[in-house]
């Protein structure tokens, strides 16, 4: 297996009406409440911290002229996080103002985020920018209170209502 690298640069980055466009991904799992005999799962979402400062995020990242939409959300997933699964759901669009990604397509660094849930199958060993992101999976009312945006805030909060209506309709991933 080749080595996984991260994609560097700005040449491939699609702009619209001024905008970055970005897509990134909730990744989810269920873990096994073993507290009484039903056994309940509990949804648990994987976080990473940020190299530029506290607080932590989902992963998401550049989408590029040469991908889909849901090409780059998964692999911004394996670049930051060193997940793969399947991409579920589009959970919708998020704007937000960027400091770090201001240039000439966006002198006011103003982003479009398309963020999708991910059913996380494999947790690699090795991903491209482990040596400057942890990974962390919590509970859905911790990541809440940990996450550095309130886009992202946003976004789980669909992530929510769309994985109950999951369960509701019974057509759980």
């Amino acid at each position: 297996m080749s080595e996984l690298v991260a994609r560097t640069g700005r040449h491939q980055q699609r702009y619209e009406n001024g905008y970055r466009l970005v897509a990134g991904c909730v990744p989810f799992r269920y873990k096994s409440s073993n507290v009484d005999s039903s056994s309940a799962k509990i949804v648990e979402v994987l976080m990473i911290n940020s190299p530029s400062g506290p607080g932590l995020l989902f992963p998401k990242g550049g989408w590029e002229n040469d991908e889909t939409v849901e090409e780059a959300a998964a692999r911004e997933a394996v670049e930051e996080a060193g997940v793969r699964g399947d991409l579920m759901d589009f959970l919708g669009y998020y704007e937000f103002r960027s400091k770090t990604h201001q240039d000439e397509f966006s002198p006011e660094g103003l982003c479009r985020a398309a963020m999708f849930a991910l059913f996380v199958k494999e947790e690699l060993e090795l991903w491209p920018e482990q040596s400057t992101r942890n990974r962390s999976w919590l509970a859905l009312s911790e990541a809440l209170k940990s996450l550095r945006h309130a886009w992202m805030r946003d976004a789980l909060e669909c992530f929510c209502k769309w994985h109950e209506d999951k369960l509701v309709n019974g057509t759980k991933g």
